[in-house]
């Protein structure tokens, strides 16, 4: 049996290739694809390969109905049941090892841009069946905003009159707004220089927003918080200016969660004395996931489809497999929000 892998050849170009599919072991399963988001780390690596995987099949958003399974495999890793027809998601390997970032393998069967996706032993595998396709595409990007959540709150308490500022609402920084919406906190401000991605925000939870084209953000953060500035602040941009700004949105006493370097994008600057010491600000670092947020993530998408929140809004532009040049292409240009390949077979 023949399935399809957009393989990465080289930086700046995907072929769609036409390849045997292995057959599964014991401790196995073989999925069938039906989507995957196209991830920022996707784009780097497309770019410029900075973690030397080439030639490697991309894609780590991906979610699939299971058509074969090894005679080993009985439960997802909470203990649900599983069988052939579910549809699953795939969080991080055991082994720290995610979907559409090994270069390596014997085969190209291991990223979700493919039409085929092999599942290896000891993957951390949910059973997400009752979910539409669009929102089981998000579980992922969810589960990154809900560790980040997570890390933040091991420094700061929010509460309903909290103001939280979100610097970037890329589909990371829409997710966290999303999530601090359904922790009840009532002022959350969005940061971004792009005009359709702020409306989204106010559609899915920011009270307000900023677009920093139009002038000062830190001094209209201020103005909007009575000149006191922010209790806590989400800085999701992966930009070195927009980590050198984020520290001056606070309030004394505040908090920092930085979600947004995946990847070394260079240095950025502050001032310990006055960013840090002064004001005693609080600082977190968010680095990906553990299983643990993807069960999180899962149960905060059910909850924002329960409350009427669409958070499928985020998915604004989709592609055929063929076509995942130009997916890379529509991602790069930041005119769209989160950019997904769906599999049309």
């Amino acid at each position: 049996m023949d399935g399809k892998v957009a393989v990465l050849t080289k930086t700046n170009h995907i072929e769609v290739k036409t390849l045997p599919i292995p057959e599964i072991n014991d401790d196995e399963m073989l999925v069938k694809v039906e989507g995957c988001g196209i991830c920022g780390t996707d784009v780097f690596e497309y770019k410029s390969d900075p973690f030397k995987y080439i030639p490697v099949n991309l894609g780590h958003e991906g979610t699939g109905e299971i058509v074969k399974m090894g005679k080993n495999v009985k439960t997802d890793w909470t203990g649900k049941p599983l069988k052939v027809g579910d549809k699953i998601v795939c969080g991080p390997a055991l082994n720290g090892d995610i979907y559409g970032l090994m270069g390596g393998e014997e085969h190209y069967f291991n990223g979700w841009l493919s039409n085929y996706m092999v599942i290896n032993p000891n993957s951390v595998v949910f059973n997400v069946s009752d979910m539409p396709l669009d929102l089981r595409i998000l579980i992922e990007p969810a589960a990154v905003s809900s560790h980040a959540v997570a890390k933040s709150k091991e420094i700061y308490t929010f509460k309903h009159g909290s103001t939280v500022v979100v610097q970037g609402v890329g589909p990371i920084g829409l997710m966290v707004i999303a999530q601090m919406k359904t922790l009840g906190v009532r002022h959350i401000i969005g940061v971004d220089g792009n005009k359709s991605r702020l409306e989204l925000a106010k559609k899915i939870g920011a009270t307000d927003v900023i677009n920093i084209e139009d002038g000062d953000p830190v001094e209209a953060v201020k103005k909007l918080t009575g000149g006191k500035g922010a209790n806590f602040a989400f800085q999701c941009t992966g930009s070195t200016k927009g980590a050198s700004t984020i520290w001056n949105f606070l309030t004394d006493h505040g908090g920092i969660c930085e979600v947004g370097f995946f990847v070394d994008n260079g240095e950025a600057s502050y001032n310990p004395h006055f960013n840090i010491c002064m004001p005693e600000t609080k600082v977190t670092g968010s680095w990906a996931y553990v299983p643990d947020d993807w069960v999180e993530a899962t149960e905060f998408l059910r909850e924002t489809k329960s409350e009427g929140m669409d958070m499928t809004q985020l998915i604004t532009d989709s592609y055929p497999l063929d076509q995942m040049n130009e997916a890379m292409a529509k991602n790069i240009s930041g005119t769209g929000v989160k950019i997904v390949y769906k599999n049309n077979e």
